[in-house]
């Protein structure tokens, strides 16, 4: 038994399981795995253990070989890093993220980092390291390779307070052989420090393959049998005496398998950067793989040519053979794929590692190649083009959007021309979807080549030019799209040149401010005709004339609304002022940019001029005296809908617009359902007509009409849970003020609504009868015109401003509402106060009937948002006060940035901030005084507080170069875009 004890403290865990698979369904495990529990081995005879354990003389060869994988881990783990980072822009072939990786020193003198080009990143890289005893030290990017899975970052030596020595890792390609016991010391999984064990399978694999981005080639990599996570990318991989023999790169999910890269090339540039000399690199824009003799000889290797090459190199099993030349490139026409590699500058060659050598030596040069082709030699002459020279180095931001050159990563994956403008990310003014993967041909019918070329036609481009432009997706590259946007040079003041800086870590920025004269577009009038409606009744068939297109486009993220653009549909209130109506789905706040698009033809910029608090739906405004074409102003209904009535609906369906007959088959008041989680704008109070044609869930917007026309519901689209869309109906006459408000008004004048600030629910009869209510009033209720006997009953009361000193009476939940102003209540629309200050309620509450004389409230929209560190922080909005026992500041966070230092420092969306760097900022106006006193690249604690009332201390460090801090303010009913930052 002590025997059995000490095999599971050498080899195992120190906790013996009892719990094993049946041996009868598994299949035995080999010898010194863990699968052999403790009673399985007592259940055999004694020569059957002798063959699962190490003879006992051998049990101190081991122990000896543990102490000094101890010793050797207890050694290194000084110079192995845990990396928190942020690639803060997408670029190439990464996009914008907040990650943690491994990391390795490899000079302690001059203070260098060895990690993954993966984790330093083609673009910007913002990140600092963590070492073993918590220290934390900045880091700055200085160099990652174009291909290669390997770059550099620095930190500076002397800033290093409690560890002493630092010491660096020997870097020895040469000891990694088949069969090597290895250990992968780093952050696994969001670990600091994890450590795992494995041996080395094989040195010769291709390349693994992941998703369409960044790959490594040409490089053979190293396989094992371990199993890693997430994080610890970038970690040492040690022999038992420390060196490093490869570096962690990737992994298996189905497998325990790991990739890693060899050291060959890190090495030669690690010593470039010691001798403070370029790492030059070399290219001939070829793609090899290795592959095995015999698929050689069937792409046309000759066996006299194998034999001369297995002569050579005796122990091999594989050549090279082309897999991508890429058109246009210095080895095209020349070289072609099936080619098997022979040799180099007359060196034979039969791995990876030369033709690197030979590359970055030859730069600008020629070199001679042999390949075989068709069982026969052929020599080619080709000279190496510098390998940075198609690598991207500097990008173009402009109008919510990034663009860099095309990049040899991206153009090898799809075979194409290393020549184009590729959008790194693609939003803000554009809409292709998806948001990346697009080449850029030609802007205003101007071909580009790079990215000067396409700064050189944007930067003179006045605010609110509409440009063609053209396009491909890497998916599609036989299909250009040709497409236009509206330059917006309001909300995106500056268009941006960035160019990597190696020397500071950072990319340096050139601004180019929009032209002082917008353009001309749109001041014209325009005609355009409509498809009118199959009808006899033109009142009906002319109806047509009264729709409009809708695309709204949002520059900031703010009131918790994420979705970015939309298209969607309106309806014409008044052709002559020219007011549309349209829901509050597409339009949900004013702080944007809406586009009213007539017959399909005359595109139109408009204004939100009125927000409804509660029904869902906004009024906007386009300057009628730019259409020619006949729109139409409708006429809509005094008289309320009732159940069975006969009606049109036309609507939007698939952005086709139909009309089909349909019949009214409930009045019922809905409920939507609200987040709690994430607020958002949700109607509320209303009461939804249903009909009998599936045809309502399918349309997006709409109308029911009488048979000559007249307007009787407005259909509308919903947000439901998360971005799920519901359609329903609300009677025109919930419109029917605000219609003639700005049908009867002059311009400019907005209707004052106030509302009862609580969200109601249903009560049956039955139920009130339990809580209270009398006799008196349900007879008065059952005696009444209305179609649904039922009372109203508060399931919420919205939570007023923060420190609002009100004590006036207030609605509490559970509260059932009999009388407004003397008047019984039988449905949602009586609650409709509009301008009263103040109202009367007759209620019954905890079984008491009273009455109550309460403040109505008007509701406040967002009119200022701080962005702070990648966070939008608002006042709290409605959605959130409806939601809220009570407002611990005025400080939200209604959204967040997932590449940003609030996600990095925690800082998470839905949050109040209630103190920074200790001072109580429970006013917006306070916040905004104590951020601007904040220094670049310092860390700033918050006080934050959560929806459910959680308390919490976090901490973000800023950084003012890639995350300035704006101020966006509506003065006069108009945004202004600030930037307070330094």
């Amino acid at each position: 038994m002590e025997g059995i004890k000490q095999y599971f403290k050498l080899f195992g865990s120190s906790e013996i399981s009892k719990d094993h698979p049946s041996s009868a369904a598994a299949p035995k495990p080999p010898i010194f795995k863990r699968a052999t529990t403790l009673d399985t081995l007592l259940k055999h005879p004694a020569k059957k253990l002798t063959r699962a354990f190490p003879p006992p003389e051998n049990i101190t060869l081991v122990a000896n070989e543990t102490t000094q994988w101890q010793s050797t881990i207890e050694r290194i783990v000084k110079s192995v890093v845990s990396i928190k980072f942020l690639q803060v822009e997408a670029f190439d072939t990464e996009s914008r993220s907040c990650s943690e990786a491994t990391g390795f020193i490899v000079d302690a003198e001059l203070g260098i980092i060895l990690t993954n080009r993966h984790v330093v990143g083609p673009g910007p890289f913002v990140g600092y390291a963590i070492f073993y005893n918590n220290e934390e030290i900045p880091l700055i990017p200085i160099y990652r390779d174009p291909i290669h899975d390997f770059g550099f970052l620095k930190f500076n030596p002397k800033e290093i307070k409690y560890i002493s020595p630092l010491v660096s890792l020997i870097l020895r390609p040469d000891l990694a052989k088949v069969g090597l016991e290895i250990r992968v010391v780093g952050n696994d999984n969001g670990e600091q420090l994890s450590i795992l064990s494995g041996f080395i399978s094989k040195l010769d694999r291709n390349t693994p393959e992941y998703a369409f981005g960044y790959n490594d080639f040409n490089t053979n990599y190293i396989q094992a049998a371990t199993s890693s996570s997430s994080g610890s990318s970038g970690s040492p991989v040690i022999d038992i005496t420390g060196n490093v023999v490869a570096l962690q790169a990737g992994g298996s999910t189905s497998a325990a398998t790991n990739f890693f890269l060899p050291l060959n090339r890190i090495l030669r540039a690690l010593k470039c950067i010691k001798k403070n000399e370029p790492i030059t690199r070399g290219t001939i824009q070829t793609t090899w793989l290795l592959k095995p003799f015999d698929e050689c000889s069937r792409l046309g290797l000759s066996s006299d040519a194998e034999s001369k090459m297995r002569a050579v190199f005796p122990d091999i099993t594989s050549l090279l053979v082309a897999s991508t030349v890429l058109p246009n490139g210095p080895a095209f026409n020349k070289i072609k794929e099936g080619d098997t590699l022979i040799s180099i500058n007359d060196s034979p060659i039969s791995t990876f590692i030369p033709i690197d050598q030979i590359l970055d030596d030859n730069i600008n040069k020629k070199i001679k190649i042999v390949v075989q082709r068709g069982n026969k030699n052929v020599k080619i002459t080709c000279k190496v083009q510098d390998l940075h020279s198609i690598t991207p180095s500097k990008y173009i931001s402009a109008f919510g959007s990034v663009f860099n050159n095309l990049s040899y990563q991206i153009a090898r994956l799809k075979g194409i021309p290393v020549r184009g403008v590729y959008a790194a990310e693609i939003g803000g003014c554009f809409d292709p979807e998806p948001n990346t993967g697009w080449i850029i041909d030609s802007f205003n019918n101007v071909p580009l080549n790079n990215v000067d070329d396409f700064l050189n036609v944007l930067k003179d481009i006045p605010h609110n030019s509409v440009i063609p432009f053209s396009i491909r997706h890497v998916s599609n590259l036989n299909n250009p799209c040709i497409d236009t946007v509206s330059i917006d040079r309001k909300w995106y003041k500056d268009i941006k040149l960035a160019v990597r800086n190696d020397s500071t870590g950072l990319w340096d920025f050139t601004s180019f401010p929009a032209p002082e004269l917008e353009s001309e577009n749109q001041k014209e009038p325009l005609d355009a005709k409509f498809i009118d409606f199959p009808f006899s009744d033109p009142n009906l068939s002319t109806l047509s004339r009264s729709f409009v297109k809708l695309y709204t486009n949002f520059p900031a993220v703010i009131d918790g609304y994420a979705f970015n653009p939309k298209y969607g549909m309106g309806l014409i209130i008044d052709a002559q002022k020219g007011y549309v109506l349209a829901s509050r789905y597409y339009v949900p706040h004013d702080m944007l940019r809406v586009f009213v698009i007539i017959a399909n033809s005359i595109v139109l910029e408009a204004q939100v001029v009125f927000l409804h608090p509660t029904y869902n739906y906004s009024i906007l405004k386009f300057d009628p005296s730019l259409v020619l074409a006949p729109i139409k102003t409708p006429k809509f209904s005094e008289k309320p809908l009732k159940k069975g009535d006969n009606l049109f609906l036309i609507g939007y369906d698939y952005n086709d617009l139909r009309a089909v007959p349909t019949k009214v088959t409930d009045i019922l008041q809905t409920k939507m359902p609200m987040d709690f989680e994430m607020p958002r704008y949700k109607a509320t109070n209303f009461e939804s007509i249903k009909i009998d044609t599936a045809l309502g869930d399918n349309v997006d917007f709409g109308i029911l009409t009488d048979s000559d026309g007249t307007i009787r519901c407005i259909w509308l689209n919903f947000l439901g849970v998360d971005t799920d869309l519901l359609q329903n109906g609300i009677d025109i006459t919930n419109f029917s003020r605000i219609i003639n408000f700005f049908q009867n008004e002059e311009i400019g004048k907005v209707p004052k609504v106030r509302i009862i600030d609580a969200v109601f629910g249903q009560l049956l009869i039955a139920d009130a009868r339990y809580q209270g209510v009398s006799k008196k009033w349900i007879k008065k209720l059952e005696d009444s015109h209305s179609e649904n006997f039922q009372f109203l009953q508060v399931s919420s009361v919205s939570c007023q401003q923060f420190r609002k000193n009100d004590s006036s009476p207030k609605l509490q939940v559970g509260d059932i509402l009999l009388e407004i102003n003397k008047k019984l209540i039988t449905k949602l629309s009586d609650l409709d106060v509009f301008e009263n200050d103040d109202v009367e309620f007759t209620i019954v509450r905890n079984g008491t009937e009273k009455t109550l004389k309460l403040k109505t409230t008007e509701v406040q929209e967002t009119k200022e948002v701080i962005s702070w560190c990648g966070a939008s922080i608002q006042k709290p909005f409605h959605s959130v006060r409806q939601i809220s026992l009570n407002l611990p500041s005025e400080v939200f966070v209604s959204s967040n940035s997932y590449w940003s230092p609030a996600i990095q420092g925690g800082l998470y969306l839905n949050v109040f901030i209630i103190e920074v760097n200790e001072i109580e900022t429970l006013t917006f106006q306070k916040f905004l005084e104590v951020i601007k006193t904040i220094p670049d690249n310092t860390y700033t604690k918050l006080t934050i507080v959560s929806l459910q009332g959680r308390v919490e201390a976090i901490s973000i460090k800023t950084n003012y170069h890639y995350f300035e801090t704006k101020f966006y303010k509506k003065v006069s009913d108009k945004w202004e875009n600030l930037t307070i930052t330094e």
